[in-house]
């Protein structure tokens, strides 16, 4: 009896959509015959979980600037993840053709997603009616309403285990609610359940999936894009399971994890972008880094262990480890495009112009260390530039865990071309072939005594014989999306008297290839941990009857502040992945992914009761407590 959302004859739909049911899109992938492994298997478990609608919250709201420039030209200055889309997008909607239109980022505050949409219309609609600037800042009750929100859904799941531990089938059903409009409905379905169920070695994989308009505020991307809600219950469930068949829940996990060289499952069935195709797991340090995780934690000596879960002289207090594997992506295949270009100067300093978009994640820096490792020269040896459509290359924008990746491929591959051309023009001063020379100290050397400055190289280049510009152009595109590896780690004390729950350490190991940067990488990984704490614990936003927003203010929503951040610990095992030129793959999504089904599993090793709906907060967990579920029986 629900009213129809858009019933609209020209509206655009996914191809399976059904807009008189208010169907967005639906995603069907059978892998194998579950039906007939389940009935077979020794074991069969199911569990429901529901995840909330919630808020991205970057600290700055939306930003946008616009004003006509001297050349009557559309100046655009946005806090956005996509300043190439948001010029292609505006173009048609303004009148205006693309070159008419010149879009900067500048440095922002973050955006998790919440900052790809495009808003940037409004104010320029004003500038071209008036001719005169306009800004437009959102409020923060602006933004809780305005801008889209996380997916909220209901994800049951079903997994048959043998006798002997060996996981053989897995089932999982998706229900998302978009909201009402359906721009990212379909790509953040199918992430639940193409980034989870891979992760585990079984022959008989089913997932299905259905998003549909309601009349609530729209859903968008959201840093963790639908494997966020996935894993809370699959990670959950197998806890659930290890437990039940007597298997501490990190050796159940480690012996059916997938190994390395491993075809992903789902890849022939399902893409983010083009058309699917098969593709190779080649790296994967998981169970290296899990191993490297629990003993950082100590989780040998406290999982099972009576008096660790007691805190003496507190005998309403219960302490609790657990643990969650998770996978992400790195990129889109086939689709997500970056390029670069540097130039040599005449002092032997270079230029790096980029399309990348950094967001307050540090990639202006990490892309310059690409460059300087490649060029053997120092970062303080660049004049970097990114996120101009006048100025930089063209990229896809900073989405999808794909900056490093795919941006950074492009770097490397503009640094290598810069490389060569320095070494044939020493070459050519001093003699030798090209390929003896290599780059040291912002020098090109021959051999150990024989060497020449950059600058030198450059002047000869510019100036004294074969004129030319040493530069390079590079453009990076994948067929594959090399997925980083993680192992989250939660400790938590649970007030059993009255719910409250305080999380007392998170830890994550990642295989995230090689690590360009530690510091910003743990920085990454400290944020996005602090950032999914909200998520199985405090944030939710609730509406009234009529679909207004009760909650459109940080008094009211409930994130974590810096001071009530628990001691955090990053390890990273180092990879390298084969697929790119320096050997990275993504560390932003997937960091923000585990911690609530870690969290939960903690609780569950505190108390015996296992949450099904997040956030946990204390009053949903002391009626749990009241009614204290059975324990799940096979």
């Amino acid at each position: 009896d629900a009213p129809v959302i858009h019933d609209e004859p020209d509206y655009v739909n996914f191809g399976e959509s059904d807009p008189q049911r208010n169907l967005v899109a639906r995603v069907r992938i059978d892998i194998g015959d579950v039906d007939e492994a389940l009935e077979r298997a020794d074991y069969v478990f199911e569990t429901q979980v529901e995840t909330q609608k919630m808020k991205h919250v970057p600290l700055e709201p939306w930003v946008v600037l616009t004003y006509w420039d001297e050349d009557d030209r559309l100046v655009i200055l946005s806090s956005t993840q996509v300043p190439f889309h948001v010029r292609r997008i505006l173009a048609p909607v303004l009148g205006l053709t693309e070159k008419q239109i010149r879009v900067i980022k500048p440095r922002i505050g973050a955006a998790f997603g919440n900052k790809q949409e495009i808003y940037e219309d409004i104010p320029a609609h004003l500038t071209i009616a008036t001719g005169k600037p306009v800004l437009l800042t959102l409020t923060r009750e602006e933004q809780f309403i305005y801008t889209t929100t996380r997916h909220p859904m209901r994800v049951t799941y079903r997994i048959g285990v043998q006798s002997d531990g060996t996981m053989i089938a897995q089932d999982l059903h998706a229900l998302s609610d978009t909201g009402a409009y359906g721009g990212h409905g379909l790509t953040v379905l199918g992430n639940t359940g193409h980034k989870t169920l891979p992760l585990y070695n079984t022959p008989h994989v089913r997932f299905w999936g259905e998003t549909y308009y309601t009349t609530l505020p729209r859903a968008g991307a959201y840093r963790g894009y639908g494997v966020t809600q996935g894993v809370v219950a699959t990670e959950t469930l197998i806890t659930q399971a290890a437990r039940e068949l007597g298997w501490d829940p990190l050796e159940f996990r480690l012996k059916n994890i997938i190994a390395p060289h491993t075809e992903n499952i789902m890849s022939k069935a399902w893409s983010e972008g083009r058309e699917a195709h098969g593709e190779m797991i080649e790296t994967n340090a998981l169970r290296e880094a899990a191993f490297q995780g629990a003993t950082a934690i100590g989780w040998y000596d406290k999982y099972g262990n009576p008096e660790w879960h007691i805190v003496p002289g507190h005998p309403h207090l219960r302490r609790g480890i657990g643990v969650a594997f998770l996978m992400q992506g790195s990129g889109i295949p086939n689709l997500d495009m970056g390029s670069a270009l540097i130039k040599m100067n005449d002092d032997g300093s270079f230029n790096l112009l980029m399309g990348a978009t950094d967001l307050g994640t540090g990639s202006d820096t990490v892309l310059g260390q690409i460059a300087a490792e490649i060029l053997g020269c120092s970062l303080d040896d660049f004049i970097i530039r990114s996120s101009d459509t006048d100025l930089t290359p063209f990229d896809k924008g900073a989405y999808a865990s794909s900056t490093t990746y795919v941006s950074g491929g492009a770097v490397a591959r503009a640094a290598s071309q810069v490389a060569q051309q320095i070494k044939e023009v020493a070459a050519e001063m001093i003699g030798g072939e090209p390929q003896d020379f290599t780059l040291r100290d912002a020098k090109v050397w021959r051999d150990k005594e024989t060497s020449l400055t950059f600058r030198e190289v450059a002047l000869y280049s510019l100036h004294t014989h074969n004129q030319h510009q040493i530069m390079g152009l590079g453009s990076f595109v994948s067929p594959v999306s090399p997925p980083p590896f993680a192992a989250q780690f939660a400790e938590v004390t649970v007030d059993i008297e009255t719910g409250q729950t305080r999380v007392d350490h998170l830890l994550i190991a990642l295989d995230s290839g090689q690590v360009i940067n530690p510091l910003t990488a743990s920085g990454q990984a400290e944020g996005g941990m602090h950032q999914a704490l909200g998520y199985a614990l405090t944030e939710e936003l609730i509406y009234d009857a009529q679909g207004r927003t009760v909650n459109p203010r940080l008094d009211d929503y409930r994130i974590f502040r810096a001071d009530e951040t628990p001691p955090m610990t990053t390890l990273f095992y180092t990879t390298f992945e084969p697929s790119h030129p320096v050997g990275v793959k993504s560390v932003a999504e997937i960091v923000v992914n585990g911690v609530a089904p870690a969290v939960l599993n903690a609780i569950y090793d505190a108390t015996g009761v296992m949450m099904h709906k997040t956030p946990v907060t204390p009053q949903r967990l002391w009626k749990a407590l009241q009614r204290k579920a059975p324990p799940l029986t096979p």
